[in-house]
């Protein structure tokens, strides 16, 4: 059964805040990272976890042109 209209709207509203926290997220682990008081083993967890998600986002950069250029290239197709 699919999710009511109540589900499906708090489900959206709780992504819009997480991705407004993105920001805030990504600056508490840059700070740590480069904080001379912040342990050496925190500091390397931080840049783990930046490398991992900017990996993430690139892959799924390429992912969107190439969905782009597939759909694309359907539409021209169903024009000939």
């Amino acid at each position: 059964m699919p999710p009511g209209p109540k589900l499906v709207g708090h489900a959206e509203h709780v992504s819009a805040r997480l991705q407004q926290a993105t920001s805030a997220a990504v600056t508490t682990l840059l700070k740590s990272m480069v904080d001379p008081d912040t342990p050496s083993s925190t500091k390397v967890r931080a840049a783990e976890i930046v490398l991992n998600y900017s990996a993430k986002a690139i892959e799924i950069e390429d992912l969107e042109a190439r969905i782009a250029d597939l759909e694309q290239a359907s539409e021209l197709n169903k024009r000939t």
